[in-house]
């Protein structure tokens, strides 16, 4: 008998223990599992929501990078062309210029070559005068012989 009333016990404490674990215990936890399964749910739809995020994020910067790209090629294309005016504009100054020097040059030129001319005719005409001197060896009116010379001179 004693085998039936130490399991009548048992079960009664049993069942006591279930009443007070379904009544105590196991709300907190299926409350604490509810509460976990909802913060995982909420992290994997914000780990989602990132990951779309992360994709729109990757595809504006591909967008900017390409904008870019075709703004430096069109910055460097306006560049090489700016840079290609400035080269033929300088050329051209610099073949204005060159022509400015030659003209000059050659105007200087013929300055000079006249004033040479000049000297020459002055130094012909003093030569003649100092040889006529000397074959005459005699004085003749300055005067009337300077305007004889000038007038060879002029013929010159």
């Amino acid at each position: 008998m004693n085998i039936n009333l130490t399991l009548i016990g048992q079960s009664i404490s049993f069942v006591f223990f279930v009443w007070f674990c379904l009544k105590f215990i196991w709300p907190p936890i299926v409350n604490a599992l509810e509460q976990r399964r909802k913060k995982i749910a909420d992290g994997l739809a914000a780990g989602e929501k990132g990951h779309h995020e992360l994709e729109l994020a990757q595809k504006k910067a591909v967008e900017l990078i390409r904008e870019g790209k075709e703004k430096a090629a069109e910055i460097i294309s306006h560049a090489q062309k700016r840079h290609d005016e400035i080269v033929e504009e300088a050329k051209e100054n610099a073949h204005t210029e060159g022509n400015r020097i030659l003209a000059s040059a050659r105007s200087e030129i013929d300055q000079e070559r006249l004033q040479v001319k000049e000297e020459l005719r002055q130094q012909v005409a003093l030569l003649a005068i100092a040889g006529a001197e000397q074959i005459l060896m005699r004085e003749v009116d300055k005067k009337a012989h300077k305007e004889a010379l000038e007038k060879i001179s002029a013929g010159l």
